[in-house]
């Protein structure tokens, strides 16, 4: 983390890897997901309070922005809603 934005890496190998992001209320930031197996059914991540559905391809890394304006929790899951995660907001 930088004084202007949080940068997250979750790795995705069967599950996502941490599991739960803790990030600070008001401060930008980006989670980047890198899945780097075929290993489950993680080919797909969902944040659905915020938004976000995207494919992520092995070996490539997807960033998203994450409005952090807000405190709470918010799930996160594979596209088949059978691996979960979860972003915290404090």
């Amino acid at each position: 983390m930088t004084d202007k934005k949080q940068s997250i890496m979750v790795i995705v190998d069967g599950g996502y890897h941490p599991d739960a992001v803790e990030l600070i209320k008001g401060i930008p930031a980006e989670i980047t997901f890198k899945r780097i197996s075929e290993k489950g059914c993680v080919d797909t991540i969902v944040l659905p309070e915020l938004g976000i559905k995207r494919f992520l391809p092995i070996n490539e890394q997807q960033t998203f922005s994450i409005n952090t304006d807000k405190a709470g929790e918010y799930q996160f899951h594979c596209g088949m809603d059978m691996a979960y995660g979860k972003v915290v907001i404090k």
